[in-house]
Order: C-alpha cells, then sequence, then structure tokens
C-alpha cells in the first residue's frame, strides 16, 4: 500500500535557474535494499547489484562524508558501503552535476562494492522536516534512522557502522541502537583499516582544509574580491537582461590578464552581443575558475578593453577573432558563479628553496597547476620538500572573498617531473580520463571466442537476419596491417538491370546491451581514446579486435545499409536490416588503387588469390576489379552533388601504419591521395547520411544526429586578410562560395600557402557536435562542412558510443516500420541530450589529450638534442601570422606551429645580416597589416611577410610545473635548403613516427638500466586489456593533429 505525501524540491537547472516544484512523493513498504542478508527477498527484488557476503560490517556514509571524502570511499578495500538516497541528493543539490556524476559512476561501477538505498521512498525510513529544523540536521537524522531500519531489516545479523564528522551526532546517536555504531570517519579508518595508508593521508589532508575554511571563515580579514551575488538576484538579473550567463574560458597563454566568456542558453539568443565579453585580471573574475557557469555584468563601454596581439610566453594558435588586436570588445565582470566545475587538477610543489623561503614550519604551501588557466591552489601539508619532484593530485575545496587564492587538499602522487609514464598519467587526469581495466563483471559478459571453440553464428540469429554470405560479393578496403575492421562495401547488379550498393558496419549492440556492464562502461568512456603511443578501448579487444572486426573469410553479425541505384546511380529505394556477412577479401588502399588502375600485378600481394587456380582467380579477380570500379563510379557521382551543394575539402593528414610481423609500427607512411580513399569515405558519408533521415523520420524528438553549425563570419576576417597578401579573393558567405575561394587560392610556386589558407579555414569553423532533435530546431540540424541537411555516426560503433545510440535508433526504427515492439530502451530527448553533452565533452577530451601526447614526445625527442649542433633542430618554416612582437610559425617537416620572437626580453630585435643570419641589436619593430618590419638603432632593417619561408632552430623550453614546450628561434630569414632533397618531403608523421619509436626506446633503456625487468607492454594488457607501445594498428586514422591541421579539433565531421 502507498503512502502519499508532498514534497517541495529547489530544483537548480544545467542553465543554473532554480525551480520550485512540489512533487508527490510516495512511501512503499518495500523497496530494493540489495543485501545478501535480505529477510524478505520476494518483497524488495533485489535484481541488481547486490553487497557482498564476506564482509564484518556495513558502512554508511553521512552527508557530509560523502560530499568531503568520496576519493576515499572510492577505494577498492572499502567494501560494504551503502550510500543512502538523502546523502547522494545532498552531493546532487550542493556539490554540482560533476561530483554528482562521479558518485553515479560509482554505484554502477561492478568493481566497488557499494550500493544505493533509497531510504526517502522507504515507508519506515522516511522522516519529515521538522518545523525549524536545519536541512543539516534533517538529512543526518534521515540517514541514521535509515541506519537502524536496515540493521534490523537484516536481522540485526550485520553491524552497521554509520560515519560522520558530526561532534553532535556521534555524542547523540552514538549508543542508542545496539549493532548500528556512529563514529568519525577518521576514527573508522584508524580502527578498521589501519593499514590503509594513503586514505589515512587522504583524510587528513580533507580534514585539515575544512579546519582551515572554518577558521579563515571565523577570522576577519579584509575582501579580496567582492561577494557573488546571491543566487535569485543573479536569475532576476539574467531574466531582465542586466546580466549575462556563460562560460568562462581562460586564454591560457596570457591566464592571468584574460579570460572570455562565452554565451550560454538564453543569454546567447536575448543578448545584442555577437563577440565573447571579456574579462581583464583576477579582481573581475572574481575567484571563478576555467569552464564555471558565471554570470556577468557588461562594463561601460568606456571601461572596455581588446584583446593583447603581442606574442607571449607559450603563445602558439589563438581562435581567429573578428576583433582587431586594439580595437575595444565587450567587457565584464564576474558577479556570481552558477555552478562550478571543478575538477582533479595536477600540480607542482615549490622546489626546495621556496619551500624554505616560507619558514621551516610553515604548512599552507602554494603549488602550482599544469594547466596554466587553474590559478596556484593553497593546501596543507608537511610533505612539500618530499613531493616537490613528483606531480600530484590536489582537489579545490573552496575560495573564499578573503583569500587571494582558492583552497584544496592533496589527493594522490602521480609520479616523478619529467618521466613518462608520469607524464602521461597527468594528460589523462587534466583531461578526466579514466581508464582503469575492464572488470570481470563486464568481461563475463563477452562471449567466448578461443582456437578451441571458436565463435559460430547462432540458428536463432540465422533465422532473423538477412544472409548475405553467397548472394553479395562484400570486401573492406582499409589501412595496411588495419586489424578492427569495422566496415565493409558490397555492389552487385540486380535482375532489373540497376544496382545495389552496400554499406556493412559491425554488429556492436549486437553483443553490447543495454544497460549491462559493458555498456555503461562504453557509455562513460564515450570514444576510444589515441595518445602518441597507446590506445585505450572503449571495447574490451574480444570485441573491437576480433568478433566486431569484419576480418575476411569469417562469419560476422552486421548491420547494413543496401540501396538500389538506377542507370544515372540516382537512389531509388533504400534496406535497412540486420545482416550475416562474410567477406571474401580484405583489402588494403594501395592495392585496391592498384586494381582501379588496371594494374594486376598486385593481385600476388592479396592473400585470399594465393592459393587459386588461374581460372578461378582470373573469374574472381574480374569480379573485384569491376565491383571497385563501379563502386568508384557511384562516390564520384555522390560527392558531385555533395560539391555542388557546397562540400568542403579541408586540409587533413592521412597515413598508413606499416606493422612488422610483430603487429609493432615499423613506420608510418605518407599516404598518397589515392581516389580509393574518397571512394570508401564517400560510402561512409552516405550511410551516415540515410540512417540519419531514417532515425529522425521515426524518431523526431529522440534521435541523435551530429550537427556542424555554420561559423561566424567574423571569424574568417584572419583568412581574408592573409589571402590577400598572396592577391586572392576569399568569399565566404556560404560554404559552396568558400570550397569554391580555396581551390582558387594556389600559388603554383608555394603548395604551403594553400594549405596554410585551408588550415585558416579550419581554425575559423564552428565544432561539429552530436545533439538530441528534440532539443534543437530543425533548421539547425545541417552539417555545413559535408552540406547535408542531415548527419549522424553510425559507421564506427567499434570506437564511438554516438555510434552504439544510432544503431539502436536504427532498429527500433525498423521495428516500428514493421509495427513490431520496440525492444531497444531509447533514451527521452532530455536524456539524450545529456549523453550528448557528455559524449561532446569525451571527444574533447580525447583531441586534447591526443594533441598533448605529441607534444610530450616532441619535447622529449628534442630535449636531449644539441639545437646548435643537431642538423635535425634545423629546419625550413613558414609565417602564417604576424603579431606586434613577432611571428607564428608552422614548420611542415615537423608538423610544429609556435610562436618566434623578433624582439627579446632585453628588449633587442631581430636584425639579418649581408649573410641572411640573425643576430639581437638594439631597435624597434613596426607592424603592418602582412609584414613586420624591425629596424636596429644603426638603421639596419629586414621585413618578415606572411608565408615567407624562414629558417628555424628548434630546442625546449624546459619546465618544473607545466608540460615543456617546443621553442622556435629565427636564425635566418632565408628558406632553410636541405641536402636530402627526399627527407623534405618526407610526411610529418614519417618523422613523428621515428620519434616515438626513439623516446620510447629511451625510455626502455632507462628502465633496463634500472634493472627493472618487467614486461611493461605485456603486463599493461593482460590488465587493462589494453593496446600499449607500439601495436598502434588504427593509429593511422586517430593520430591528425601532427600536421598542419588537426581535422578532429576543429572541424570534426
Amino acid at each position: 500500500m502507498l503512502q502519499k505525501r508532498e514534497k517541495v524540491l529547489l530544483l537548480r537547472t544545467f542553465q543554473g535557474r532554480t525551480l520550485r516544484i512540489v512533487r508527490e512523493h510516495y512511501l512503499r513498504p518495500s523497496v530494493p535494499c540489495s543485501s545478501p542478508l535480505c529477510s524478505q527477498p520476494a518483497a524488495c527484488r533485489n535484481d541488481g547489484k547486490l553487497l557482498s557476503s564476506d564482509v564484518t560490517h556495513y558502512v554508511i556514509p553521512d552527508w557530509k562524508i560523502v560530499q568531503d571524502c568520496l576519493e576515499i570511499l572510492e577505494f577498492p578495500e572499502l567494501k560494504g558501503i551503502i550510500f543512502m538516497q538523502t546523502a547522494c541528493q545532498a552531493v546532487q543539490h550542493q556539490r554540482g552535476r560533476r561530483q554528482y556524476n562521479k558518485l553515479r559512476n560509482l554505484l554502477k561501477d561492478a568493481r566497488h562494492d557499494c550500493i544505493l538505498f533509497a531510504n526517502e521512498f522507504q515507508q519506515y525510513c522516511y522522516l519529515p522536516r521538522e518545523r525549524g529544523e536545519s536541512m543539516e540536521k534533517w538529512q543526518t537524522r534521515s540517514i541514521y534512522n535509515a541506519a537502524v531500519w536496515y540493521y534490523h531489516h537484516c536481522q540485526d545479523r550485520m553491524p552497521i557502522v554509520m560515519v560522520t564528522e558530526d561532534d553532535e551526532a556521534i555524542h547523540q546517536y552514538g549508543s542508542t541502537t545496539e549493532g548500528v555504531f556512529v563514529i568519525s570517519f577518521k576514527n573508522y579508518l584508524e580502527n578498521f583499516w589501519p593499514d590503509l595508508t594513503a586514505a589515512h593521508e587522504l583524510c587528513d589532508s580533507v580534514l585539515q582544509s575544512r579546519r582551515e575554511r572554518e577558521s579563515e571563515s571565523l577570522e576577519s580579514h579584509g575582501k579580496e574580491y567582492a561577494e557573488h551575488l546571491p543566487l535569485e538576484v543573479l536569475e532576476a538579473g539574467i531574466k531582465s537582461g542586466r546580466y549575462i550567463q556563460g562560460i568562462l574560458n581562460v586564454n591560457k597563454h596570457r591566464a592571468q590578464i584574460e579570460a572570455f566568456v562565452r554565451l550560454q542558453g538564453a543569454s546567447s539568443k536575448d543578448s545584442d552581443l555577437v563577440s565573447d565579453i571579456l574579462i581583464h585580471g583576477m579582481k573581475a573574475r572574481n575567484r571563478a575558475i576555467h569552464s564555471d557557469v558565471v554570470v556577468v555584468e557588461l562594463l561601460p563601454k568606456t571601461d572596455w578593453k581588446g584583446r593583447t596581439a603581442a606574442l607571449c610566453e607559450d603563445d602558439s594558435e589563438d581562435k581567429a577573432s573578428g576583433e582587431a588586436p586594439s580595437e575595444p570588445m565587450p567587457t565584464g565582470r564576474v558577479v556570481g558563479i552558477l555552478q562550478k566545475n571543478w575538477r582533479d587538477y595536477v600540480v607542482t610543489f615549490p622546489s626546495k628553496e621556496e619551500v624554505q623561503s616560507q619558514g621551516r614550519n610553515a604548512q599552507k604551501i602554494l603549488v602550482t597547476p599544469w594547466d596554466y588557466r587553474i590559478p596556484k591552489i593553497r593546501i596543507s601539508t608537511q610533505q612539500a620538500e618530499a613531493l616537490q619532484d613528483f606531480r600530484v593530485v590536489v582537489r579545490i575545496d573552496s575560495w573564499e572573498s578573503t583569500s587571494l587564492y582558492p583552497n584544496g587538499h592533496f589527493v594522490r602522487v602521480l609520479g616523478r617531473i619529467g618521466d613518462l609514464e608520469g607524464e602521461i598519467t597527468t594528460i589523462l587526469v587534466e583531461n578526466s580520463i579514466s581508464v582503469v581495466p575492464f572488470s570481470e563483471a563486464q568481461m563475463s559478459e563477452m562471449p567466448v571466442s578461443t582456437p578451441e571453440d571458436p565463435w559460430k553464428v547462432s540458428p536463432e540469429e540465422a533465422r532473423e537476419r538477412q544472409d548475405l554470405r553467397q548472394s553479395h560479393l562484400v570486401f573492406s578496403i582499409d589501412p595496411k596491417g588495419c586489424e578492427d575492421v569495422d566496415d565493409a562495401l558490397s555492389v552487385r547488379t540486380l535482375s532489373n538491370g540497376n544496382l545495389e550498393l552496400g554499406v556493412h558496419i559491425a554488429d556492436v549492440t549486437h553483443f553490447v546491451a543495454p544497460n549491462s556492464y559493458i555498456d555503461v562502461e562504453a557509455r562513460t568512456r564515450a570514444t576510444t581514446y589515441y595518445l602518441a603511443d597507446r590506445r585505450y578501448d572503449m571495447l574490451p579487444p574480444v570485441l573491437s579486435a576480433d568478433l566486431c572486426s569484419l576480418l575476411g573469410g569469417v562469419d560476422r553479425y552486421a548491420v547494413s545499409v543496401m540501396w538500389e541505384l538506377d542507370k544515372a546511380y540516382e537512389i531509388q529505394k533504400v534496406w535497412y536490416g540486420r545482416t550475416i556477412i562474410r567477406s571474401a577479401y580484405k583489402l588494403f588502399y594501395e592495392a585496391a588503387q592498384e586494381l582501379l588502375d588496371g594494374n594486376f600485378s598486385i593481385v600476388d600481394d592479396i592473400p585470399e588469390f594465393k592459393d587459386l587456380d588461374e581460372k578461378n582467380r582470373q573469374e574472381r579477380l574480374e569480379e573485384l576489379v569491376w565491383a571497385i570500379g563501379k563502386l568508384t563510379d557511384i562516390a564520384r557521382h555522390i560527392r558531385a552533388k555533395r560539391n555542388d551543394c557546397g562540400a568542403l575539402e579541408l586540409e587533413g593528414v592521412e597515413v598508413r601504419v606499416q606493422l612488422d610481423e610483430k603487429k609493432n609500427i615499423h613506420d608510418l607512411i605518407p599516404k598518397q591521395p589515392l581516389e580509393v580513399h574518397e571512394t570508401v569515405a564517400e560510402c561512409m558519408i552516405l550511410a551516415n547520411h540515410w540512417v540519419a533521415r531514417k532515425i529522425w523520420e521515426r524518431f523526431p524528438h529522440q534521435a541523435l544526429l551530429r550537427q556542424h553549425p555554420p561559423p561566424h563570419q567574423e571569424f574568417f576576417s584572419q583568412l581574408r586578410e592573409c589571402a590577400k597578401a598572396k592577391g586572392f579573393s576569399i568569399d565566404t558567405r556560404s560554404n559552396k562560395t568558400l570550397a569554391d575561394s580555396l581551390d582558387k587560392a594556389n600559388d603554383p610556386s608555394d603548395p604551403i600557402v594553400n594549405r596554410l589558407l585551408r588550415a585558416m579555414a579550419t581554425q575559423a569553423m564552428s565544432n561539429a557536435r552530436y545533439f538530441s532533435t528534440g532539443a534543437c530546431a530543425e533548421d539547425e540540424f545541417r552539417h555545413y562542412g559535408l552540406a547535408l541537411d542531415k548527419y549522424t555516426h553510425f559507421t564506427s560503433p567499434i570506437r564511438r558510443y554516438s555510434d552504439i545510440i544510432v544503431h539502436r535508433l536504427l532498429m527500433a526504427a525498423i521495428s516500428k516500420d514493421k509495427k513490431m515492439e520496440i525492444k531497444e530502451n531509447l533514451f527521452s530527448s532530455k536524456d539524450l541530450e545529456e549523453l550528448c553533452r557528455h559524449i561532446n565533452n569525451r571527444n574533447r577530451a580525447a583531441q586534447h589529450s591526443q594533441k598533448q601526447s605529441t607534444e610530450l614526445f616532441q619535447c622529449m625527442y628534442f630535449k636531449d638534442k644539441d639545437p646548435k649542433t643537431e642538423e635535425c633542430c634545423i629546419s625550413d618554416g613558414v609565417i602564417y601570422s604576424i603579431r606586434t612582437n613577432g611571428v607564428l610559425v608552422f614548420i611542415p617537416r615537423f608538423g610544429i606551429k609556435g610562436a618566434a620572437y623578433l624582439k627579446n626580453k632585453d628588449g633587442l630585435v631581430i636584425s639579418c645580416g649581408p649573410d641572411s643570419y640573425s643576430e639581437w641589436k638594439p631597435g624597434s619593430l613596426q607592424r603592418f597589416q602582412h609584414k613586420i618590419t624591425s629596424t636596429t638603432a644603426g638603421g639596419e632593417s629586414v621585413t618578415f611577410h606572411l608565408f615567407d619561408h624562414v629558417t628555424v632552430r628548434i630546442s625546449v623550453q624546459a619546465s618544473r610545473c607545466h608540460s615543456d614546450k617546443i621553442r622556435l628561434e629565427i636564425i635566418s630569414n632565408k628558406p632553410y635548403l636541405i641536402p636530402n632533397t627526399e627527407l623534405f618531403h618526407q610526411s610529418p608523421l614519417l618523422l613523428k613516427s621515428d620519434l616515438v619509436k626513439e623516446v620510447t626506446r629511451s625510455v626502455e633503456e632507462a628502465q633496463l638500466a634500472q634493472e627493472v625487468k618487467v614486461n611493461v607492454i605485456q603486463d599493461e594488457y593482460q590488465e587493462y586489456c589494453q593496446t600499449k607501445g607500439r601495436s598502434l594498428y588504427m593509429l593511422l586514422e586517430e593520430i591528425k593533429d601532427l600536421a598542419l591541421l588537426d581535422v578532429s579539433d576543429n572541424y570534426g565531421i
């Protein structure tokens, strides 16, 4: 029998508004208790995760412990933890989305012995809040009451320890109920886990931080910052238009001075502003931290400032802006914070000298975050000297208006500064990437496939699916050595003379059930993470490299899209469905291109032809060549139609990985621009487009699509001005005019010019993003870069969770067409939009970590080189941007971009003598639109123009607290002529491959010197089920950020 109550909730929306909601609250006599000691298993219905049966007691943390000590509760040693619904809601409402999601993921994780108990829906646990009772006292009372009920529900067979830091609660409840103990968390750790040193240190750090916050609030310091306005004032101001809401983005190159607020939600639609809002200085930032959702008040126009145009330390490439360098832009100050998006931060302790200067007994230490955008954090520790050579993780607890710096606490040590593994872990933590091993529970859901017991097609699936094994010539075209083949193609002539084109994608969703352990893990990861020397898979290798890889000659489940085309290649019909395929050929790109070009000698390199007699060989060869030719003709037609609509072709990097017999990378070879690349890509784009149309038609308000908004015209100003310097005109009014203009902007004497202009076009682009169709108007669905009205991702479910969702939507759409029951659990529009935000966030993290790991290897490669004597440190560079005190240079040979100063810290300017070599002399710089002139006091002058080739010296600027940076110095105003001209034409990725191998080899040699005789790569594979080291069979499609452009970062098709 349900009992009805009314509950008043004050909820904060994602946009930061507070909603007062009165909900009907129903109490039940039974809710799932998730305990193996349950006295009423039939009533509780414990279907999901259960607590372990081998624990000596259950632990119930108070709401404050869950808020402040969640990282300790994450220790796998702590078992039998019961999180009460009351505590979880306190985290959700008081600590924000990030901390709450962390708690939710902990509860879902099969590796952790913890459960959620819905005490506020249990009839005998629910306690109404008494008049005058504080929220904190009610929460503690509710949790204790639920703990007593739980103890009796388990028939008094399992002691319960409630941990809290509320001394009054300990005194009041400590000995009230036999079998239910109420003690402090510190006391619990000391008595139950005396040897868990890391937990004790972390607990001390949290408690010390809390004590300091409390003592600071009692002291009457002068205000360093203005107080934030109350929430209701902020909301009223946003509604009236007085205040503006947005996300704070700190400029990492000028972190102390410049931050920008990007308009969000209603502010972006209601405001007349077309640009971001500048927040100048730390006082105006008012304790907001990068990525916080803030409320801003615009300053009077007389106080507006412009963004800085000068180069500074760590300057490379900023997003193109429409603002002239000194032109004032909307400027404001932060008056409140709606959502604090704090995370784990990697920091470095001050050096020994800096610690000593603070006093021998100093406990409060200012640590410097690895991320330039984060201010120094004050923590309390007595281990400052011991930790000064290590990267350390800290968390921010608070930032009071009386303090110059935020307060935080120590969490854990990552590794030594400069150590490869420590620096890689730093990159992962900074991007909030968790690469924990796949758990036993997750792996137990995977199908068995061993040489002794190979996987087979089941008779049930054979009846349900369309069998293409005998009727269709299916084959894949991939880079040489590729092992995770998630797509295959087919083409055949139908009886009516029409053609049938097929795209076949691995049926991952057959093996990954919705809300299974592996599905939850894949959703959390959202993507496969590719670093410069390793990858972390979204799915276990038994799927990604075996059962969901469409290898040649083996049966596989697929999801297929097949089109019937007339003789003019126009689409007449389309069919979607689950199939069984057997790929006849696993071709590599170069072989397919040779067959297309009529060079049949390549047949000897195709394994499927080796054991055939001459007659069969010739017949099958003719069949395959016809199929490749037809696919290419069809792709040309489809591409031409998209080009007519304005599809853009922006500069990218294409390479193939050459593997040795042990599947290790032997080299990265520049991939020649083959037509067959475009053929395969066009077929995938076609499939993505038609699947997008299908799922939108059937689920117009809950389909996952991918949009690419048109860029702001002001972002193209740099592109237009630079093109003008070379006499080209770029029309950016539409994607069609932009594509045509870029095609015409070719300098026959210097092909780098067109590549740089395409780079600038890419830089101006908005990022493509996933979205729920229920959260967006249809006119915003369009994909600008591909010139398609609807687009999604369907073709790579092995490495993208978005594609898994799309596969489920497609299956549900097919069921709807057949008027069958929809078996798939579909997300509501609201839940889907939240999932899209998560996937977009994880994609950005993957791109950033990939870029940062590449920069790490570049720096490690050059660090031990002598820039004055070693030839590899001298290279040709091309100037692509002019600043007031220097230029930005691109180095084609290594794919490096960076700043080169023309005025040094001593105020001297660059001068080039008759031999063209540079030296520093007193003088001045004069900047023009397309050039900059350096004039010495003696009257000598040298001018650098946009697109000039110069000779650059490469060195490394080391840093204790941050990542090392590549430093560029112009040593001659003439191009650098490499004696070996062949080297000049090598791809930057070829040299990058050598770079990764050399750095990896030096690390391995250092390990051997220390007699570390552990096979690190094998151990890592066994523990994490991940690929590591040089076994990177799909690096080719993922590492795109080393050369001139990073398409994934900015264009994101």
